[in-house]
């Protein structure tokens, strides 16, 4: 299985949403750097806007993502509700 991986600038925004991240996806690591956290996962990676919004306490558009994305790895899969990145093996 490959890694597949999103990069997001480190800030008050992203917190939470790493948090979330994180949570989702307990098989994912992340790597902090002073601006920024990398999270790699082996094969899928899923981002749901719901778990986003239980811990930020208000409505999240997952396009808001892309304001503070410096890069990521993998096929993307998005929906209103789901940003999965995978690789087809």
């Amino acid at each position: 299985m490959s890694k597949v991986f999103i990069a997001l600038q480190t800030n008050d925004d992203t917190r939470p949403i790493i948090e979330s991240i994180l949570s989702d996806n307990p098989h994912a690591v992340a790597n902090e750097s002073p601006a920024m956290v990398k999270i790699d996962a082996e094969g899928r990676m899923t981002i749901r806007r719901a778990s986003i919004e239980a811990l930020i306490g208000r409505d999240f558009d997952l396009q808001e993502l892309h304001t503070n994305l410096i890069s990521l790895s993998g096929h993307i899969d998005e929906s209103d509700d789901e940003f999965s990145l995978y690789w087809n093996d």
